[in-house]
């Protein structure tokens, strides 16, 4: 059987859904028998891999550089998971929403006129208005909820579409 390859991207998050892949333990081993890792922010790859079989993205996205990552992952898997609740509802970082970015940076840094408080304005993604779930920006294939989700659901869901299964009832969208 040849192995799939296998992308994980975390975006505007925490870690947290990565930490919970981790924590599926001895069953990494069982994963590695279906899937090859091709590039992870827990490896030092710089550049997206083409044809990508199945792709893993955490965070919301909240950057234009989150933004122009996930379109590229998108173009270059054939499936694409959302995972945890901020890739999938928006979540810790949507919560700054209620504000433009101007404002955020504004409450944050400081007015650009006051002394010791510049905005960053250099070599630094731009903050987009509002942090949104991926399926707003890219078709989403399947969904696994959870703040993080849980190792047991992660590796479930890996091991169903590995072996040509839906993960989970009604969890495709389309952006």
């Amino acid at each position: 059987m040849k192995k799939l390859r296998l992308a994980t991207l975390w975006l505007d998050g925490c870690s947290g859904c990565h930490m919970s892949l981790l924590d599926t333990d001895q069953r990494l081993l069982e994963l590695t028998r279906y899937y090859d890792v091709v590039y992870s922010p827990l490896m030092d790859i710089k550049i997206f891999p083409e044809a990508v079989d199945v792709a893993l993205i955490e965070g919301a996205i909240s950057t234009d550089e989150d933004e122009r990552m996930a379109r590229a992952v998108r173009r270059q898997s054939a499936v694409l998971i959302a995972m945890g609740d901020c890739a999938v509802t928006g979540n810790i970082p949507a919560m700054r929403n209620s504000t433009g970015a101007t404002e955020l940076l504004r409450r944050v840094y400081g007015t650009p006129d006051q002394e010791n408080t510049p905005i960053p304005s250099t070599d630094l993604p731009t903050l987009l208005d509002k942090a949104l779930p991926l399926h707003r920006y890219i078709a989403v294939d399947h969904f696994i909820p959870g703040c993080p989700p849980s190792a047991d659901a992660l590796c479930a869901a890996l091991l169903a579409v590995a072996k040509g299964e839906t993960p989970c009832p009604n969890s495709r969208f389309g952006a």
